[in-house]
């Protein structure tokens, strides 16, 4: 094995360079400074310059997101390595594969309260896979490795290594690859054999059963495997915010998705199942809602790649941790193999079903200002741009509508925050996507509060030539809190207007805020200007483009399941009585 004389900063890079790492989004400072030295020097990195190191947290997850690798985000000590916790827990959360690098003080200083010292070790503990403190040049390439061995087997999700200065300067003999030792670090991905068998037999005996799908298949890259169960047994599907795409919105099995701002068909049938074929979700409560009364009748199979997930929240008849792909195919050929002699009608299941369908179609009523219609405008911007795009999206109203109205045809094509509902994750999450897909259409659809956590990030797809088209639905306040505030605090609206796509101010302008990002920047208020906005945002492909739609702000996001109440609760509109009572 070859060796040469390398310092730690050098082998940091050397090592994810072989790694396969082609791009790093970060911001340097002292205590990481030895390694942007040769940073520098390297051919095969490329390093986008952010603004702030939350964005290079979530453009790292964008691009591990939109193209299933690794994404990579680096900072200094202190406060740089705390303005990546939001981003490394909203990673967490979501399991997206990524290495934070941190800087650290030098070892021997830490624990002293060293000038810019963080314990971002300790700090980060609870939210990533794992954490690592390296104090030793020669230690770097092992474990360098070992977390990305770590982020992208199992369960994705984000690993930091925390280097302490001396750690970057001191030299050592550099050899690859290393040994990795890992021995509590056991992923499983093959389940047991008669567990799969179990799962055949339960869903053979089912009358009502649903697919349940969640972003673990989209993680496990298993929508083809998970398109051809579904035909196997014509069974109905349903999927998470985080698994949009996962499976065909076209496809006529397909029922949307699930949870508080589902559909009717899909939250209904989960209610009314009796079987779910749970596959990679973890029954969030936005999905289950009142889990006490979450799917009452219906037994579970729980198939997830993480043992913890089966079981926390709901009992599994019969649990199979393992990958979901394999999973599936290994389920596939079970349950041709048991359906030789019979197979499964649910045709009374599905008259239900498409009772549902025709009865309570997504919809949503114009507003009554006289501005756009949100779901409108994020329509048009779907039916545009078409089903090769990718669409990432804040949180709050325009999340759900997104989810809602643009209809997803592929996996890795709807990125966003789900599990910490984190806002300000578009803009950077749009950057590091077109960075990993750069032929692609890629839109970042925020909302007027959202855009103003991360907005400074248009600064760096302008100098980097990242032409992300950013659509702001402005409607003047943080639309979900106002929302909640309607519906449950008496209308009483306590500090929710932003004064952003008001009649009398606008602060800031978004369109002269763009401008000084060198951005291409409209706005729209007509219905009519609406179409040429977006192509002409499609067009434009020399700089980013920011278009400022003005909506109204007294839309809302229907159907709804208030929070903490049972999924039979669902409201079609603002004014409608509960759909269900509980009963059939």
């Amino acid at each position: 094995m070859a060796t040469e004389t390398l310092t730690g900063a050098q082998a940091l890079i050397r090592s994810l360079e072989l790694l396969g790492v082609d791009t790093v989004f970060g911001l340097p400072g002292g205590a990481i400074l030895p390694t942007y030295d040769p940073l520098m020097d390297s051919k095969k990195l490329r390093h986008i310059l952010v603004r702030h190191e939350q964005g290079a947290g979530h453009a790292a997850e964008g691009y591990a997101a939109a193209s299933g690798r690794v994404g990579v985000c680096i900072a200094t000590s202190g406060p740089g390595a705390t303005n990546l916790v939001t981003a490394i827990a909203d990673a967490h959360m979501d399991s997206v594969p990524m290495l934070a690098i941190t800087g650290q003080v030098n070892s021997f200083a830490i624990g002293t309260d060293a000038f810019q010292e963080a314990d971002i070790v300790g700090i980060t503990m609870p939210i990533t896979k794992h954490s690592f403190l390296v104090t030793r040049a020669e230690d770097i390439p092992g474990v360098v490795a070992a977390a990305y061995e770590i982020a992208t087997t199992g369960r994705p999700g984000p690993v930091l290594i925390d280097f302490a200065k001396d750690a970057q300067n001191g030299k050592f003999e550099f050899s690859w690859p290393p040994k990795i030792d890992l021995p509590g670090f056991k992923p499983i991905t093959d389940p047991h054999g008669k567990q799969v068998q179990a799962a055949a037999e339960l869903i053979l005996k089912s009358h009502k059963p649903i697919l349940y799908v969640g972003g673990g298949v989209i993680r496990a890259e298993a929508s083809n495997e998970l398109l051809a169960l579904a035909e196997l047994l014509h069974a109905p599907v349903t999927t998470t915010l985080m698994a949009r795409g996962a499976f065909p919105d076209s496809h006529p099995q397909h029922l949307g998705m699930p949870g508080m701002h589902g559909t009717v068909p899909a939250v209904t049938a989960l209610q009314k199942s009796d079987l779910l074929i749970t596959l990679g979700a973890r029954f969030d409560d936005r999905v289950t809602g009142d889990i006490k009364s979450f799917a009452k009748g219906a037994k579970v199979i729980h198939v997830d790649i993480d043992p913890a997930e089966i079981g926390k929240i709901r009992h599994a008849d019969v649990p199979i941790v393992g990958d979901a792909k394999v999973v599936i195919l290994m389920l596939i050929a079970e349950l041709k193999a048991q359906m030789k002699n019979s197979k499964p009608d649910y045709e009374d299941w599905w008259v239900f079903l498409n009772g549902l369908k025709e009865r309570y179609p997504l919809g949503y009523s114009e507003t009554e200002d006289g501005k756009l219609s949100p779901q409108y405008v994020i329509q048009r911007i779907g039916e545009l741009s078409g089903p090769e795009a990718i669409f990432a999206a804040g949180v709050g109203q325009h999340q759900m509508w997104s989810a809602q109205f643009i209809k997803y045809e592929r996996p890795n094509s709807w990125l966003n925050s789900g599990g910490l509902g984190t806002m300000g994750y578009a803009v950077p999450a749009a950057m590091g996507a077109k960075v990993a897909q750069p032929d692609r259409l890629v839109w970042a659809i925020d909302g007027d509060g959202c855009f103003q956590m991360t907005n400074q990030e248009l600064a760096t797809c302008t100098i980097n030539n990242i032409p992300i088209k950013v659509a702001i639905i402005n409607n003047s306040s943080l639309g979900m809190v106002r929302q909640w505030q309607t519906l449950f605090y008496n209308s009483r609206y306590s500090n929710t207007d932003l004064n952003t796509g008001t009649d009398t101010i606008m602060v800031p302008d978004f369109v002269k805020l763009g401008e000084a990002y060198g951005c291409l920047a409209i706005r729209v208020e007509k219905i009519e200007d609406v179409d040429a906005a977006i192509k002409l945002a499609m067009e434009t492909n020399d700089r980013p483009v920011v278009i400022d739609f003005i909506v109204g702000r007294d839309a809302m996001v229907w159907p709804m399941v208030p929070s903490g109440i049972s999924n039979d609760a669902v409201q079609y509109a603002r004014d409608a009585a509960p759909i269900w009572d509980g009963d059939e």
